[in-house]
């Protein structure tokens, strides 16, 4: 799930597993695997930012920080 901001200035949460594409025409529109598509004030840069972080803490996606083993040596994914 992640925060995004409506042209109203309304805050929303958001299914990000829903997200197909983001567009900039000029505002940003996401459009959802279910059809539906909402306008918000983030760039798509920031849309996107916010995905992977999502996904990230889900561990879908690889961290970019080092992560450490049982036995105490750094590693990167």
């Amino acid at each position: 799930m992640i925060l995004l901001t409506k042209l109203s200035g309304d805050t929303f949460v958001l299914n990000a597993e829903l997200i197909k594409y983001v567009e900039a025409l000029p505002d940003t529109f996401v459009t959802l695997t279910t059809g539906d598509r909402v306008v918000v004030t983030e760039p798509p840069e920031e849309v996107v930012r916010r995905t992977i972080e999502y996904h990230q803490h889900k561990q879908l996606m690889p961290s970019a920080t080092p992560l450490r083993e049982s036995s105490g040596a750094a590693w990167t994914t």
